[in-house]
């Protein structure tokens, strides 16, 4: 479970990007944050990301407070919490099998165990032919698929996408949301977007904001600009 209680955001000259934000997201549940940019979708995934800490307020990520100053199992905590981002972030020099396998290796597994999460979380994402090619080969829907395909690999329970599909068009847009369905039973997925077909479309559970304040929460929810 994750859990926001009364969690502000302050900056250094006083913007807050949060303002007394409460919710809870049960395990495997689906989220969409809403709201136009500036909102604090962004500053709420990076929150539980654990790479902000809130000026007020606590953060609980699986029973524990992550946002308190004793805590020290955030490197630890992040093995279990995948991250897609709109740019991708794929490394250049490696092949697709080599981006997705890079978390898997930092977890010091097995060469066989590594070999079957990527090729199962691969075969996930339509990409199993793709696997010896460099992303400069992939068009941007590929490499979005690559980025779902590391943040799935290893036990991730949780994860976060940032505007997954920003920089896709509209038929692809509905091409990786099939994936996140594809694993909406098996793993927290918190999406930050402002598409509103996707939101309206998929009747999942919406966190709208606005100015760093939680406005609506709404089960099978919509969002309209």
């Amino acid at each position: 479970m994750i859990q926001f209680d009364t969690v502000s955001k302050l900056y250094p000259l006083g913007n807050a990007a949060l303002s007394d934000v409460t919710f809870n997201i049960e395990d495997n549940e689906f989220v969409f944050l809403v709201g136009t940019s500036g909102a604090g979708k962004t500053t709420i995934l990076n929150l539980i990301l654990g790479d902000l800490y809130p000026t007020s307020g606590s953060v609980i990520v699986d029973d524990q407070d992550i946002s308190s100053k004793k805590y020290t199992k955030l490197e630890e905590l992040r093995k279990h919490i995948g991250v897609v981002f709109q740019d991708f972030k794929v490394l250049q020099d490696k092949d697709v099998f080599e981006n997705v396998a890079l978390g898997l290796r930092i977890q010091d597994l097995s060469k066989n165990k590594i070999r079957e999460e990527v090729k199962e979380v691969l075969s996930l994402v339509g990409l199993e032919d793709k696997k010896q090619h460099f992303p400069v080969q992939l068009s941007a829907g590929e490499l979005q698929r690559v980025a779902i395909a590391r943040a799935l690999c290893g036990d991730r329970r949780i994860i976060l996408a940032d505007e997954p599909t920003g920089n896709l068009d509209p038929k692809t847009t509905w091409d990786i949301m099939k994936i996140f369905k594809k694993i909406e039973h098996e793993r927290t997925i918190i999406i930050a977007t402002h598409n509103t077909d996707i939101v309206n479309s998929m009747k999942k559970r919406v966190l709208v904001l606005k100015q760093g304040k939680l406005l609506k929460d709404m089960q099978k929810g919509g969002y309209e600009l």
